[in-house]
């Protein structure tokens, strides 16, 4: 109880000087797996800021530019939540800790998933490779942060088509219902295209590896 009140306060703390220095920011919780920033999902208004978070944080989180310490009263938000700043700048909430700031990811890119079907029956089949109409939708418009595997990169990836570089760490919501798996396939909202290598649901939010490939 003595740690709730605390973080309360700590949060309401923060909540203050949001009020004088961040700015009108509006609040997104998921309910399925199609855009969470549609109109029916947005719950909350509230001034936030957002800064850099100490080195030793960055060092032992290993998520570089993508990570932020959040100025916001968090009494009403939790991981998971997107929250969209006026200018139309985008952050998931990655971790509240109890008497912290909030730690959140910057997204620069849109992704959606698709899971590839296996054939439907035994025996003889139809063309057995991957097509758009033999996969299911898995994500649709989800905002994430993308860099290169060394979590370096991220606003080269989010302005260029042609950076050289094949495989791509994906940052999304700490959401256990998203159950994003290896061999589902990727596409951004500037063309690229990718298979996933490896999907781990962390303390922060899912963590993918994605190899590039031919569009």
């Amino acid at each position: 109880m003595r740690e709730r009140t605390l973080s309360a306060k700590v949060w309401h703390g923060l909540g203050m000087a949001a009020r004088a220095t961040g700015e009108k920011t509006d609040a997104y919780r998921p309910t399925d797996t199609t855009d969470p920033l549609r109109l029916t999902n947005r719950y909350l208004q509230l001034p936030a800021a957002f800064n850099r978070p100490r080195i030793r944080a960055v060092r032992a989180s290993g998520y570089g530019e993508a990570l932020w310490e959040g100025v916001f009263d968090a009494t009403y938000t939790q991981p998971g939540d997107y929250l969209v700043r006026a200018d139309g700048a985008i952050w998931f909430v990655a971790a509240q800790l109890p008497m912290q700031a909030p730690l959140c990811m910057q997204t620069l890119r849109k992704l959606s998933f698709q899971r590839p079907s296996g054939p439907v029956s035994a025996g003889a089949n139809s063309y057995g490779g991957v097509t758009s109409s033999t996969a299911s939708s898995v994500l649709t418009g989800w905002p994430a942060a993308m860099a290169t595997q060394d979590a370096k990169g991220q606003i080269e990836l989010a302005t260029t088509t042609t950076l050289p570089q094949a495989v791509w760490s994906v940052l999304l919501p700490p959401l256990d219902w998203l159950a994003l798996a290896p061999g589902d396939t990727m596409t951004d909202d500037l063309g690229r295209s990718g298979v996933v290598d490896s999907a781990e649901c962390t303390e922060l939010g899912w963590r993918l590896i994605v190899r590039q490939s031919a569009s």
